[in-house]
């Protein structure tokens, strides 16, 4: 019966050193395993912009509402026919509907306004071409509109000319791929230093892409760019 109780225990010990064994390999793999590194790689074009958008904006005051529309009309027509003229098709040119300020509405009583012109009018002529040269010669040329009596909003935030870049989708596969080639280079380098090796992706975020202007100076010419974040297992 002694021998019986003494060959369990044998074998119950032997028994839970092996599981003990077991289970501390276990861990040390689950910490090999979840040795990790994150890397971000970087991907960057300069491109051209491929749309314009030009605002042609102008003021117009008085005190006949009647003449103040047909003034307004005038000018639009002149500023249409400006842009014509440089090579735009009717169909890149919009007009918006005038916007009219009556000041006596809004100064009821004032001291002043018997002194001052009632109504002020604002139109604005916009031209949304893929004619982005065209646009760009044309800037300089607005001051012409000026010596045909149209005084114009050019220091508006809403009417500044703005350049668009339209082609990100046909750009979107190259620049993943480049960024994502650049992240992995990132990874090996880290694992060299390290003195370990590079395992799988254990998770991945391709990230956002950005279009910005490459400088004030040049609205033009747009930087594309694309970060993507990957994240690699290290083994030893």
């Amino acid at each position: 019966m002694a021998n019986t109780r003494i060959v369990e225990s044998l074998i119950l010990a032997l028994g839970l050193a092996v599981a003990a064994w077991i289970l501390g390999n276990g861990l040390l793999d689950f910490k090999k395993l979840d040795r990790s590194v994150e890397v971000k790689g970087l991907a960057e074009r300069e491109v051209p912009a491929d749309t314009a958008v030009l605002p042609v904006g102008f003021n117009v005051t008085g005190n006949d509402l009647g003449q103040l529309y047909a003034a307004i009309e005038s000018r639009n027509q002149t500023i249409v026919n400006f842009l014509q003229a440089q090579g735009f098709k009717a169909a890149e040119i919009s007009v918006s509907p005038p916007s009219i300020t009556d000041r006596q509405a809004q100064e009821y009583g004032s001291a002043e306004l018997a002194n001052r012109l009632r109504y002020t009018g604002k139109s604005v002529v916009t031209v949304y071409s893929k004619q982005v040269d065209t646009v760009r010669a044309v800037m300089p040329r607005l001051g012409d509109l000026g010596r045909q009596d149209i005084a114009l909003n050019t220091g508006d935030y809403e009417n500044r000319p703005r350049f668009l870049f339209t082609g990100l989708n046909a750009l979107k596969p190259a620049m993943i791929e480049e960024a994502t080639r650049n992240a992995r280079q990132a990874a090996e380098k880290f694992a060299k230093d390290s003195e370990s090796a590079l395992g799988k992706i254990r998770r991945a975020n391709q990230g956002q892409f950005s279009i910005e202007d490459r400088d004030q100076s040049t609205p033009h010419i747009k930087k594309v760019r694309v970060v993507s974040t990957v994240e690699y297992y290290l083994a030893d």
